[in-house]
């Protein structure tokens, strides 16, 4: 069989197309790595900036999204995309058991992970005052102490959102200076409440039952030293989940695939949509859009070649 369309990933992203390929009745089927739905937000604790859901879990949320697809009879195929191919106008997708799937388009959004400090107490508080995302978790922290590690432009805009509703906002950069943009690294160090630990690394995340505190090390003195903090907010760098497509499709020097938000790439026939494509707002609601105008290109794209 030639399917319409493959959704590669059950996020967000993914899952919406998945729903706007059923309500237009694309012959299609979603494939998800580990065998169940909703991506990255399954592992957070509580969603508060989704319309329509405050204070639903990340695990309920993706549930509902998923609910909805079940709902429209959508396939799912649970496998690791390990191989992509096109032939003429037909994309071929090869999973890690050996099963092929053939489609005259494909959505990739199979979206990426935060990149990780790999220290101590990383794992185990994560969701547990430890988050990835400050614009979806910091409010969880209004009026206590938090730490913000990196010192791009995520980690300063992270830390001056944080510095207007926490008490407390330290910001750990391993070097002397930030890499973010001159007029935010400006705002930042406006506030009274953020101080900055230049030239320092987070040795290991500590506490009981959630994050307490942090043990971090100057990397040119070697001193060492503990902050007392209520959560953490880890900002070091993003993995989109492209490499088996960067030799297929356009991407940018970071990895994430060059799509617009008509989610076309430089491919006609493939698309991007969600966390794996460049964007300035990695939102479930970001990503939620981008499923629906890939399947509207995918139309607009089948419509073409039929």
């Amino acid at each position: 069989m030639i399917y319409d369309v493959i959704i590669i990933g059950s996020g967000p992203a993914g899952l919406s197309a998945a729903i706007y390929a059923q309500r237009a009745e694309l012959k299609n089927i979603v494939i998800e790595k580990t065998g169940f739905s909703g991506g990255q937000i399954i592992n957070t604790y509580e969603v508060d900036n989704y319309p329509g859901t405050p204070g639903i879990s990340g695990f309920d949320l993706s549930a509902k999204f998923r609910e909805h697809c079940d709902k429209l009879n959508t396939t799912f195929v649970t496998g690791e995309v390990v191989e992509l191919k096109l032939e003429d106008d037909i994309k071929l997708l090869t999973l890690d058991d050996g099963s092929q799937y053939k489609a005259k388009t494909i959505v990739i959004a199979s979206g990426g992970l935060p990149r990780h400090l790999n220290v101590p107490g990383e794992d185990k508080f994560s969701g547990l005052g430890l988050s990835y995302c400050a614009t979806c978790d910091g409010a969880f922290f209004k009026n206590r102490k938090v730490a913000v590690v990196g010192g791009g432009d995520v980690a300063v805009e992270d830390a001056i959102f944080l510095s207007r509703i926490c008490e407390k906002v330290y910001v750990i950069h391993r070097r002397d200076e930030f890499r973010a943009i001159k007029s935010s690294v400006n705002k930042l160090l406006e506030n009274e409440n953020v101080t900055i630990l230049w030239d320092s690394v987070v040795e290991s995340i500590n506490g009981t039952e959630t994050v307490e505190s942090l043990d971090v090390k100057n990397v040119k003195t070697g001193e060492s030293s503990k902050i007392d903090v209520d959560g953490v907010f880890i900002a070091v760098g993003y993995i989109p989940t492209s490499q088996i497509y960067k030799d297929i499709v356009a991407t940018d020097d970071s990895g994430y695939i060059i799509a617009g938000e008509n989610t076309e790439t430089n491919v006609p026939g493939i698309f991007a949509a969600g966390d794996i494509r460049t964007k300035d707002l990695r939102q479930i609601i970001t990503a939620a859009s981008d499923g629906a105008n890939a399947i509207t290109a995918v139309e607009r794209y089948l419509n073409k070649i039929n």
